[in-house]
């Protein structure tokens, strides 16, 4: 009989679940009845179960945005959504109250139990995990590394790794007029030797081929399938983290990444170490990732960092750097290959503005003509954010205002809303970057056209804050980092691409896509295996 003598005992599984519900309920109730007094009663969609919640509606589904704008449309810009166990989320869709949330977050609003656990196992107790002073401190350490000075001089790395991927296409090419790649693993590719090489000053060589056990993790997530336990852990690992750390078949590839990572990042360091203390003074004007996590070391330092926090940066960084912006580039090329006209309208650009050369950063950045390639990219930001929410639990009672007033259950009308410590909080990013309330009736549509417009955005869109009024990077303290590095890759990369090659997708335009879990969700062509977009790729004239 299948036991779970680790967890609760030599107690069948029926049994032992028993007991654990019985602990859930204990808890939830108790901590329900604490929060009702002091909360503004808000408005929400019913529970269909009080074990799941609604979590089976929005839990990693590609339709949850729409959702999430659905009960904005019927309880309001705030409202409250059934969770496990009988616990319940605040949902925040005003701007006013989500610029508030995110200039508290890292103090008053924190990481959920399951976030904090989870993030620690894979990478450690670096930024990504950090809060308050410590996160304050992790991320002054790093920002230098992420200025525009150090941005401008890493686009040439970009413009490597994208033409050592255009040197291997265009020998498929020479002996045929076209060929089916699969380009979600070459935009892979194209990310992490970009990463390695930018941040670390080590070359991965997955685009030339080399096998690399972290590419080989980060495909094998595309293709394992969650097992029950791990299904539990992302339902109730808010109430019993230690769900999270049992030996599943994802668990265990996500220590094999961790220790990959480490493998790499382990000889790096010592490397680096030895090789500015050889520069001497000259070792003080290093402005790498690597070097400046280094000088954090120094105890004489006021942004001291342990070695345990140094190796956690360069994993979150390894990791951001390869799934994030391998994941916007795929989905650029599956809009553009579902809408050919806008491919040739973005190529026409690029080939009128830079026939002979490549733009620089500058050009990159301020747009010198690359006006459409812009608006292309910040589209994808905004219909295809690699993170959708936002998940915090409030570490203290706090109070919410609101840019227009909320009629809530009493029949009130309110212009704040107050939570209690341990309430949970959501910011539902995909939702705010698409609701139709705030970007038009297309707001769901790819429209790149909308970033050109003479009148700009939407006034609606123009409320929320953010970069471009996204939320796609988040705000306030945690705003992403490598925001600008991020923006100046996908803008080189796909540049080169559009500039060089026509796209299709198998079926044409009608083709059929769906998500794929992976470290983050990832498209692919359905029927599939795996994280695979196969599309018809041919030379431009």
């Amino acid at each position: 009989m299948v036991v779970l003598s680790d967890v609760v005992g030599p107690l069948p599984l029926w049994q032992a679940a028993a007991v654990l519900a019985a602990v859930c309920f204990a808890y939830s109730y108790i901590q329900t009845r604490r929060k009702v007094a002091r909360a503004t009663p808000l408005a929400g969609p019913p529970s269909p179960s009080w074990l799941f919640g609604v979590r089976h509606l929005v839990s990693n589904s590609p339709e949850a945005p729409a959702i999430y704008e659905r009960w904005g449309e019927e309880f309001g810009s705030v409202y409250r959504i059934p969770a496990p166990l009988g616990s319940t989320q605040v949902v925040l869709t005003d701007p006013k109250a989500i610029a508030h949330f995110y200039s508290e977050e890292t103090w008053t609003y924190v990481q959920t139990k399951l976030s904090r656990v989870a993030i620690e196992g894979l990478f450690g107790r670096g930024l990504l995990w950090a809060e308050g002073e410590s996160h304050k401190r992790q991320r002054k350490a790093i920002s230098p590394a992420f200025s525009n000075v150090a941005i401008r001089r890493l686009t040439s790395v970009f413009y490597d790794s994208v033409y050592k991927l255009k040197t291997n296409w265009d020998n498929q090419l020479d002996s045929s007029e076209s060929v089916m790649i699969d380009v979600q693993k070459w935009m892979n590719h194209v990310s992490l030797d970009s990463i390695g090489i930018a941040g670390f000053s080590h070359d991965f060589g997955s685009l030339e081929g080399r096998p690399s056990a972290v590419a080989e993790v980060f495909d094998a997530m595309g293709h394992i399938k969650p097992s029950v336990v791990t299904a539990a852990a992302l339902l109730f690992g808010n109430f019993l983290p230690f769900l999270w750390r049992l030996p599943t078949d994802t668990r265990r590839l996500q220590l094999k990444l961790n220790k990959a990572m480490e493998d790499i990042a382990i000889p790096l360091l010592e490397n680096t170490r030895r090789e500015m203390k050889g520069l001497g003074a000259k070792g003080k004007e290093e402005r790498s990732i690597i070097g400046l996590l280094i000088k954090a070391e120094d105890a004489n330092s006021s942004l001291q960092m342990s070695q345990e926090e140094i190796l956690a940066q360069m994993k979150v960084l390894i990791l951001a750097g390869y799934e994030t912006t391998s994941i916007s580039l795929t989905w650029a090329l599956i809009e553009l290959s579902r809408k050919p006209e806008m491919q040739e309208r973005l190529r026409e650009e690029l080939r009128a503005e830079f026939p002979n050369s490549d733009p620089t950063w500058e050009q990159l950045t301020n747009g010198a003509g690359l006006h459409y390639l812009d608006a292309v990219v910040h589209e994808i930001l905004r219909l295809h954010a690699p993170l959708n929410i936002t998940s915090r639990v409030a570490a203290k009672d706090d109070i919410i205002p609101l840019s227009a007033p909320l009629r809530i259950p009493t029949g009130e009308l309110v212009d704040r809303v107050a939570v209690t410590a341990g309430q949970g909080v959501i910011v539902p990013i995909g939702c705010m970057n698409t609701a139709v309330a705030y970007w038009g009736p297309d707001a769901h549509e790819f429209r790149p056209e909308r970033w050109l417009q003479k009148d700009g955005l939407p006034k609606k869109a123009q409320e929320v804050q953010g970069h471009r009024h996204l939320l796609t990077f988040v705000d306030g303290h945690r705003i992403c980092l490598g925001r600008g590095f991020a923006l100046a890759e996908f803008k080189a990369v796909l540049g080169v691409l559009i500039k060089n090659y026509r796209f299709e997708l198998p079926d044409g335009p009608e083709t059929k896509i769906e998500f794929c879990r992976g470290v983050l969700p990832r498209p692919r062509v359905v029927g599939q295996k795996g994280a695979n977009v196969p599309m018809q790729v041919r030379r431009v004239d």
